[in-house]
């Protein structure tokens, strides 16, 4: 009996040994299905269906050719930024001009057309919606950026003029280099906003390969390099849209290559590059209503650029020719118009002559058309100044003109635009008219007499007074809203017949006197004389 109890006990242990193992094995393979299920089901996710995981590939170098150009003009685009010092504060105030039809100063032209709204040069805060400029007043210290591209190995480097003008410190820095360089500057041209600047300090610098503007074709690839809104190196690309514009009115020496490359505050003063990565341009201002790239940015073209920067470095600055004449630009009605009513149809209309220039001299007159010079046909106004300004001054043109239906020749002695146009296209004063002439400096304006048949050239209906030839900026003159070509006739009631006279009077003033003067002005499209007056106290330092 006891051996068969034993025998029940051994069996039933080996069952329940037997049913624990089988459930053992049951719950691991249940769970090796479960994983396996769950890694199916994470295959067959529907999260991201087809998509394919992202491979990154060994490093190799892709190149192409903005990739080439990019490492090709590194070293010689540079970044500038100028510090401007506390200026005294003036009043500004916008002053009434001519109309946009109404051209001088062989060709340029009083007003702007509204250009201001729209046309932007690049300085100012780059980092501050709109900043200061160096030509604004200013209370406290004031910084700038812009760019430059080095056209020689001894450290000189192409610019814009409003980058660097009147800048009281001008430093330079290159690609991959946090050294800031000191520059000075070598020369300056206003009438194309170019200035020349040498960095010193760093030595065996590469220069930029140059390119010809005038092979430049509308829709060649352009690239722009600079440093807009303060990032150096930055490149963008587009094409030429356009050549030969004239954006601005008031510089008649500008006509620009057009660009969809983007460029931006900072770029200014920075190469406009062919697909070759040679300089095509300097890039110099933008159309915009925001201030920013709209998709149309100017560069000067390389060539004239060259002109200038090859006169810079000889001679300092630059020099133009001028004959002394104004006309009304070529390309608007009125000019059609007066051009048929006279029975041509092309050729230059003279609008007024400058009393004592070149073209005074000889005999032309207002009313003239200039058809031809040298024996060349003049189609427009463009190229008679290109031909004029491109002649050594003293030289002796050959002007052909209508007058009455009539062909005349007239000898004209080529001058000095800057003489000639000393507000205009001087050198901030430094040329002063000569004392045959009857120059003499007051209030900070330059005047000189009047003759008789200079009366009679300007219409002027008045006897005495003296011819204001051009007014120094933040004078006493400018603040009293004296401009070029107006008449003064009397001061605090005495009547001024000659320079000497006007001299005589000041010489009995002391600061904080009052001064009124009595001037003859043209107001209008049609130039009619009028008279009024101007006065202002007399500052300490007049």
């Amino acid at each position: 009996m006891s051996e068969v109890l034993n025998r029940f006990r051994t069996q039933k242990l080996l069952s329940f040994t037997l049913i624990v193992f089988t459930l053992a094995i049951g719950i691991v393979i249940g769970t090796l299905i479960n994983v396996n299920a769950g890694v199916k089901a994470a295959k067959d996710q529907t999260v991201a269906p087809g998509a394919t995981p992202l491979v990154i590939p060994n490093e190799g170098e892709i190149q192409n050719a903005f990739t080439q150009i990019a490492k090709q003009v590194e070293p010689t685009v540079v970044n500038i930024s100028t510090t401007y010092n506390p200026k005294p504060t003036h009043t500004l105030r916008r002053r009434q001009t001519t109309g946009p039809d109404d051209q001088d100063q062989d060709g340029d032209n009083d007003g702007n057309g509204g250009m201001d709204e729209f046309l932007y040069r690049f300085f100012g805060n780059p980092f501050g919606g709109g900043g200061g400029s160096p030509e604004m007043p200013q209370n406290h210290k004031g910084y700038a950026l812009g760019s430059g591209v080095v056209v020689d190995r001894a450290g000189y480097i192409l610019t814009n003029n409003h980058v660097v003008d009147k800048a009281d410190r001008i430093q330079v820095k290159f690609a991959n280099d946090p050294t800031e360089y000191e520059a000075k500057v070598i020369g300056v041209d206003a009438p194309t906003d170019l200035a020349v600047i040498r960095v010193e300090g760093k030595r065996d610098l590469t220069p930029a390969k140059i390119g010809n503007s005038d092979a430049v074709q509308v829709g060649d690839w352009a690239v722009a390099i600079g440093s807009p809104f303060g990032f150096d190196e930055t490149m963008t690309a587009g094409i030429i849209s356009a050549k030969g514009r004239d954006v601005d009115p008031t510089m008649q020496f500008q006509h620009f290559l057009q660009t969809d490359a983007a460029i931006n505050p900072g770029n200014s003063g920075g190469p406009l590059l062919n697909i070759r990565g040679e300089v095509i341009g300097i890039n110099t201002a933008i159309a915009s209503r925001s201030g920013s790239n709209a998709g149309v940015g100017f560069a000067l073209p390389i060539n004239t650029a060259a002109e200038v920067y090859n006169a810079i470095i000889k001679n300092g600055h630059v020099t133009r020719g001028g004959i002394g004449v104004s006309f009304v630009p070529s390309d608007t009605d009125k000019a059609r118009a007066l051009l048929k009513a006279n029975g041509q149809a092309q050729g230059v209309f003279v609008n007024s002559v400058v009393p004592g220039g070149p073209s005074d001299k000889a005999g032309i007159k207002e009313g003239d058309i200039i058809v031809g010079i040298n024996g060349k046909p003049i189609r427009d106004g463009n190229q008679m100044l290109d031909i004029v300004a491109n002649s050594p001054v003293g030289t002796a043109l050959d002007v052909g003109a209508i007058r009455n239906g009539n062909r005349q020749s007239f000898k004209v002695v080529v001058g000095d635009l800057a003489q000639i146009f000393p507000e205009q296209f001087g050198s901030g004063g430094k040329e002063k008219g000569s004392a045959e002439e009857g120059g003499a400096t007051s209030f900070g304006m330059q005047i000189q007499n009047l003759t008789d048949r200079q009366r009679q050239t300007l219409g002027l209906n008045v006897t005495g007074g003296v011819q204001v030839v051009s007014v120094e900026p933040d004078s006493f003159a400018d603040d009293l809203g004296l401009k070029q070509g107006d008449i003064v006739v009397s001061i605090n009631q005495h009547p001024v017949n000659s320079t000497d006279d006007l001299m005589r009077y000041k010489a009995t003033l002391k600061p904080g006197d009052a001064v009124a003067m009595k001037v003859m002005t043209r107001q209008g499209r049609g130039g009619e004389w009028t008279s009024t007056y101007v006065a202002g106290t007399l500052p300490n330092h007049q």
